[in-house]
C-alpha cells in the first residue's frame, strides 16, 4: 500500500516533465490525480500514461492564471473524489533571457499572471475545500531561483521568490485548520526546456553543457524530474505531518556553498 492510497490529489503543470514525473510517483503511492494544463493534447497523453500504470486519473485543460478556471477544476476534482487532500502547484514558466533594464513588460506581466497569480489562485480556491474538511496539503514549485539572484531571468526570478512568500504565509494561516503548505526548490533539473536552452550554448553538445552545469553542485551532476516527485510525495504524504511552511532546496547541494 502506498503513503498515498486513496487521497485524491490536483497536479497543476502536469503536461511537463516535473509535474508529468512527479504524477506518475502520486500514481504508484496510490494517490487519485486530477491532471491541469493548458497544453491539451501533451496533457491527455500524460494521463493515458499515468492511467496505464491502474490509477485513477481524470485530466482537465485550464489555465491557472484564471480563477474561474481553476475555481473548475478543483470543483471538479471534488465532484469527482469528494475530497481535495493534496495539491502539488506545480504550473510555472520562465520567460526570456535579458537584462532587467530591457525586459518587455508585457512579458513581466505574463509570466508574474502564471507563476505568481497561478500559485495564489491556487492556493485560494483549494483551501477552502481542505478547511472544511480540516486536513490537506499544498506543495507548490518555488526553484533556487528563490534564493539567489539569477542574472537575465529578472521576472522569473521575481516570481520564484513570491512563491516562498505566499507559501510561509499561508502555512502560517492554515496550519491551526490542519492544512500543511510547503514548497520546493528545484535546481537544475533534465528536462526538454534546459536541452533547448543548451543547445545554442554548447553548439548543440547537450551532453557536455548538462555535464559544465551539473558542476554548481556538490553532486556534480543535474537532477531528474523523478528526483523532484519523489519529495513532493513525501510532503503531500502524513509522513510530512510535522513539515509545514518549509521550504525544500532539491539541487545537488547547489545552495549550500559557493562552486565553479
Amino acid at each position: 500500500m502506498g503513503t498515498l492510497q486513496g487521497k485524491s490529489i490536483i497536479v497543476t503543470g502536469a503536461a511537463g516533465a516535473i509535474g508529468s514525473a512527479t504524477a506518475a510517483v502520486l500514481a504508484r503511492e496510490g494517490a487519485r490525480l486530477m491532471l491541469v494544463d493548458v497544453n491539451g493534447e501533451q496533457l491527455a497523453a500524460r494521463a493515458q500514461q499515468i492511467a496505464a500504470m491502474g490509477a485513477e486519473v481524470q485530466a482537465v485543460r485550464a489555465d491557472v492564471s484564471r480563477g474561474e478556471e481553476v475555481r473548475s477544476f478543483v470543483e471538479a476534482t471534488r465532484r469527482s473524489y469528494g475530497r481535495v487532500d493534496g495539491l502539488f502547484n506545480n504550473a510555472g514558466v520562465e520567460g526570456h533571457i535579458m537584462p532587467t533594464w530591457e525586459y518587455d513588460e508585457a512579458e513581466f506581466d505574463r509570466i508574474t499572471r502564471v507563476n505568481v497569480n497561478g500559485v495564489f489562485l491556487g492556493m485560494r480556491h483549494v483551501i477552502p475545500v481542505m478547511l472544511e474538511q480540516g486536513s490537506g496539503a499544498i506543495v507548490n514549485t518555488a526553484s533556487i531561483g528563490s534564493e539567489r539572484g539569477l542574472a537575465g531571468a529578472c521576472t522569473y526570478n521575481a516570481s520564484k521568490h513570491a512563491v516562498v512568500g505566499l507559501t510561509r504565509t499561508a502555512a502560517a494561516e492554515a496550519g491551526p485548520k490542519g492544512i500543511r503548505v510547503n514548497c520546493v526548490m528545484p535546481g537544475v533539473i533534465d528536462t526538454p526546456l534546459l536541452e533547448s536552452v543548451l543547445a545554442p550554448m554548447f553548439n548543440g553538445d547537450i551532453a557536455l553543457g548538462k555535464k559544465t552545469l551539473g558542476r554548481i553542485s556538490p553532486l556534480e551532476r543535474i537532477g531528474q524530474p523523478v528526483e523532484i516527485g519523489e519529495v513532493v510525495a513525501f510532503l503531500l504524504s502524513d509522513a510530512a505531518s510535522f513539515v509545514t511552511g518549509a521550504a525544500w532546496s532539491i539541487d545537488g547541494g547547489a545552495l549550500c556553498t559557493i562552486r565553479h
